[in-house]
């Protein structure tokens, strides 16, 4: 494999590698980097999230231990680097540095590399850690700006990678099955518990602390450490939870970020922290394919507890309050009500309603403000779930909040479907039919409600 001018020493990427025992980063960076170069398929998710496209008549070089001829004063050596030639003979290059277990990158060694990139007219720089972040044009750390106006800077944590090939391996769209039996092993790789692979799994050190000062109603600054590192953390965690949800349900979960918020890392955590010292509440948002809403995940500090929901609007084809309740519960049929609520909103300035699930099965009226006369305009359906002491827990909090999401999901999002009008009828031909969700039985229960099943038209 013919390595780059600049390159003064680089080995082709080894799927064995030779390197020690002890240094386990390098041996990481090979086996990745060689199964970028052995599957295409890999390569062309890996590098399209950063914008590079791998086509069929791309060429995708890869090397690790290398030295380059135009050096840095400190001698810097990162992992690896990508050579991608496209068909029309564009070349696109990127340093790669990798970090494994609890080994941190640091603000000085990534403005070192972004250095070195420049100097060898290198377009991009890819750091891979454990760190996650919440889109890959994002870093863990904070670099001058000025040294990323010439070179890109990348981010990828080893649980996005896994789950790439994770989906890509059940996705089975390979050109052979060696390419599949290749990937696997990648994946096996990263699986076993000595390869460095760690999942975000608790909070930062000041959550306990944090959670005391909101129960003891005391006022948190915005500007404080304390503040920031909890949001920090929380970036990180609902990371984990898209890659978390990814696999469950083997469809690409993606955390919904305004355009201001997935351009600026910074800009989305000043107002993350403003927004949490302000309401006591960390949130965001999930985009799960197909789903009938997004996902809406908040934890309150003051009640020390998780809740997530979905919103939906209701069938506008159904003039009468008790139809449009019943549209939804039937489709709740099937969910366990422990934990669940239902809430209306309605027109005007008339306030929301909320009830128990099982509450709102037995008497759908409870839903119903004594003065309201027009429907409801749309409903959430929320897991409210208070976990008390253990919401205090750095570990214990994200243990529970990990069981929560798919929880709901499980009981929720995979039955509603969101509301579709119905296709306009010929004038002339309409017949009149009894609307079937006004069919109820003795003691006012409807009879969707008790199990019958419906489709998103209701």
């Amino acid at each position: 494999m013919e390595k780059p001018d600049f390159l003064d020493r680089g080995e082709p990427a080894r799927l064995i590698p030779v390197a020690a025992d002890t240094n386990r980063e390098s041996k990481a960076a090979s086996v990745f980097l060689a199964s970028l170069v052995a599957v295409p398929q890999f390569a062309k998710e890996v590098l399209g999230t950063i914008g590079q496209r791998v086509g069929t008549r791309s060429s995708l070089r890869a090397f690790t231990e290398v030295s380059f001829q135009a050096k840095e004063k400190d001698n810097s050596r990162p992992d690896g680097l990508i050579v991608l030639e496209s068909g029309r003979g564009r070349t696109w290059n990127a340093l790669i540095e990798v970090k494994i277990g609890n080994s941190d990158l640091t603000t000085e060694q990534v403005e070192s590399y972004l250095h070195l990139a420049k100097k060898n007219n290198i377009q991009a720089l890819i750091t891979i850690s454990n760190k996650f972040v919440a889109l890959p044009s994002h870093s863990p750390v904070k670099v001058s700006k000025t040294l990323i106006k010439n070179v890109d800077l990348f981010h990828f944590s080893w649980s996005y990678i896994f789950t790439l090939a994770h989906l890509i391996i059940n996705e089975n769209q390979f050109d052979n099955q060696e390419q599949k039996y290749l990937l696997s092993e990648f994946y096996r790789y990263l699986h076993h518990d000595s390869s460095g692979l760690k999942r975000f799994d608790r909070m930062n050190p000041e959550w306990k602390e944090l959670v005391g000062k909101v129960t003891a109603k005391a006022t948190l600054n915005k500007a404080s450490d304390e503040v920031a590192n909890t949001v920090a953390a929380w970036h990180q965690e609902v990371r984990d939870i898209c890659l978390l949800m990814t696999e469950e349900v083997n469809r690409t979960v993606r955390l919904k970020l305004s355009r201001t918020h997935a351009n600026d890392p910074n800009q989305r955590l000043k107002d993350d922290s403003n927004h949490l010292a302000q309401h006591c509440e960390l949130h965001c948002t999930l985009e799960v394919p197909d789903a009938a809403a997004p996902l809406e995940i908040r934890a309150n500090l003051r009640e020390r507890s998780i809740c997530v929901s979905m919103a939906l609007a209701a069938p506008k084809d159904k003039k009468r309050t008790q139809s449009r309740i019943n549209w939804l519960l039937r489709q709740l049929s099937k969910t366990d009500p422990a934990e669940m609520y239902v809430r209306c909103h309605w027109p005007g300035r008339t306030p929301p309603t909320q009830a128990r699930l099982e509450e709102a099965r037995a008497d759908p009226e409870q839903l119903i403000p004594k003065n309201g006369n027009a429907p409801p305009v749309s409903f959430e359906v929320l897991l409210i779930r208070d976990i008390a002491g253990k919401f205090s827990g750095t570990k214990t909090f994200i243990e529970n909040l990990e069981v929560a999401v798919p929880y709901f999901y499980a009981q929720v999002g995979e039955h509603v479907r969101a509301y579709v009008p119905p296709p306009p009828r010929l004038q002339g031909q309409r017949q009149a039919k009894a609307d079937d969700d006004d069919i109820v039985e003795e003691g006012g229960l409807p009879i969707a409600a008790q199990g019958e099943t419906t489709g998103s038209q209701g």
